[in-house]
């Protein structure tokens, strides 16, 4: 008489599936820990020096009428930004910047194309050039209300002032640091002067052009502040001089902070939309 064969059915089915999950599982939590050691060792400093000024100035060892706690700050800026004035001075410190750091794209980008192309355009205006490069908008600023006034244009130009130069400045650096072997090879393949400079010159020149409007971008946002704080009666800079006189110090601080939000957010996205312009460039590192 036979033996009947049996067989686990059930053992023979979950064992594969328990090894599957215990396996996607221990990727899962590698992976986790990776991420959080990597955003520690990127941003612990900076949770160190925020923890540190919480506790100091909570405990009372920094003057919190000077330093005040973290906590008391993000409730000035929630209340400025609910109840208070300080979205319609984010609308118009943005209006400003962006006027002026629109108006140096326009005006650097092919200058500076045009003068790292032609050496006759750059030794033309090169030397005049680099006196205003020299000059501190700063410096100027006076002589820009007493041609323009106190309203609107002062204030613009000022911030355009100190925003085209390092954007220019890059973009000729840019164009004349090309490489000469493909210039040579492209015109072997019987491209003209005006394919070689949109097809070889303008790519090359992109990465150093996107440095130079990062750091236009930060230049004029500490323009924005300084043009905000002279003869201006709205705006995040005046805000920041007004909560400064009237001894607000969580919202002076409030309006520091937004002032440096919005930088890295301006900074985060000329990287990011670096990084889909020049995507050949990242292929090339890899």
């Amino acid at each position: 008489m036979k033996k009947a064969t049996t067989y686990d059915v059930n053992t023979r089915s979950v064992t594969p599936t328990l090894g599957v999950n215990d396996t996607r599982l221990h990727q899962a939590s590698h992976a986790m820990m990776r991420t959080g050691s990597l955003c520690l060792g990127r941003y612990g400093a900076l949770v160190v020096f925020f923890g540190l000024w919480q506790l100091a100035s909570s405990l009372g060892w920094l003057n919190a009428a000077v330093i005040p706690p973290l906590d008391r700050i993000a409730v000035a800026l929630f209340n400025a930004l609910w109840h208070g004035t300080l979205l319609g001075d984010i609308g118009i410190s943005l209006q400003r910047s962006g006027i002026a750091f629109g108006a140096s794209v326009l005006l650097a980008i092919p200058l500076g194309l045009a003068m790292g192309s032609f050496r006759a355009i750059e030794q033309a205006l090169d030397p005049i050039l680099q006196l205003f490069r020299q000059t501190s908008a700063l410096a100027v600023y006076p002589v820009f209300i007493l041609l323009m006034g106190l309203g609107e244009a002062s204030k613009v130009f000022v911030i355009f002032w100190a925003s085209v130069f390092p954007l220019l400045m890059n973009t000729i650096a840019g164009v004349q640091q090309t490489d000469a072997k493909l210039i040579e090879m492209a015109r072997v393949f019987g491209a003209s002067r005006f394919e070689v400079f949109r097809r070889v010159v303008v790519p090359s020149a992109i990465p150093s052009i996107f440095v130079g409007l990062r750091l236009s971008a930060t230049s004029t946002l500490l323009l924005l502040v300084a043009a905000e704080m002279i003869g201006a009666n709205q705006g995040v800079g005046f805000q920041v001089m007004n909560a400064q006189y009237n001894f607000q110090t969580p919202l002076m601080f409030a309006a520091i902070f937004l002032l440096a939000g919005l930088g890295l957010l301006a900074n985060y996205l000329l990287v990011a939309l670096q990084g889909r312009l020049c995507r050949w460039e990242s292929e090339s590192g890899a």
